[in-house]
């Protein structure tokens, strides 16, 4: 065997191995936080005043968990479906990154003692209907102040070519829920079978171009959580997304340039 194919092997090996570790650590931070066995960001967020049911706190965590959940899905499906390292690195750094952060915001919501799952609509806690909401943050100030522009850049289309936007329907962002996408970025069902059936270069480009628009979606809800949650360590993290995932498209935007593609506009 050579050296390279060695080399080979162990990069699978250690980039599997490593997701998986990840995974679990998610799994055990969300029990410790839900014993009250976490320290740091998760007593900040558990102390002195746990956010309502409703608010954009709770709403955040739920749906943010729900968005990263797709991520790592697709990252993990784009590692089987080519040898390339470069995406490899970026699909492990995101389930890595997302799998953790999901950790954290389910564990939080173990903390509040809240549902993980309502039947409000998605996203509904970014409605206008929050912007008169009384809730204070975790230090006494005033938590909300208006509503936020969430989704001032994101494409009115969605990654399939559809309508992704299309119209205020009640209390939610507008963004018609179809084919199992949920929330604004998130892939349908459709897209993930063309990306689980795709391989090498088409496989990295599907892959690319699903996981931009996902970021895209992501960010708009971590802007409208930096603006409207109350609790600080739940806003310090949404902040933190909005940075990483900004480079992380930058990142992809190269890697499609280099390939002879670019996200869809």
């Amino acid at each position: 065997m050579t050296a390279g194919k060695r080399r080979g092997r162990r990069v699978e090996w250690v980039a599997g191995s490593a997701v998986a570790l990840a995974l679990l650590f998610a799994g055990v931070a969300t029990v410790a936080s839900a014993r009250g066995g976490a320290d740091g960001a998760d007593r900040a967020a558990a102390a002195p005043h746990p956010p309502a049911a409703d608010s954009a706190d709770a709403g955040f965590a739920r749906d943010m968990a729900v968005h990263h959940q797709q991520a790592v899905e697709m990252s993990f499906i784009v590692r089987d479906r080519t040898k390339d390292e470069e995406v490899r690195r970026l699909a492990y750094d995101i389930a890595n990154t997302q799998a953790n952060q999901r950790g954290m915001l389910l564990g939080w919501l173990d903390l509040w003692e809240l549902p993980k799952t309502t039947a409000e609509e998605p996203m509904g806690w970014m409605a206008a209907g929050h912007e008169g909401h009384s809730a204070k943050s975790t230090d006494g100030t005033a938590g909300t102040d208006g509503m936020a522009a969430g989704h001032e850049g994101h494409s009115a289309k969605g990654t399939d070519g559809t309508a992704g936007m299309d119209g205020m329907a009640g209390m939610g962002t507008g963004y018609r829920a179809h084919d199992g996408s949920l929330m604004p970025g998130m892939a349908t069902r459709t897209e993930l079978d063309r990306l689980r059936t795709a391989s090498g270069r088409a496989a990295e480009i599907r892959y690319l171009r699903l996981m931009t628009e996902h970021h895209r979606g992501g960010i708009d809800m971590a802007r409208g959580c930096a603006r409207l949650c109350t609790v600080k360590a739940e806003k310090r993290l949404a902040r933190g997304m909005v940075e990483a995932q900004q480079s992380e498209l930058d990142e992809m935007a190269r890697l499609l340039a280099a390939r002879g593609s670019a996200p869809r506009s």
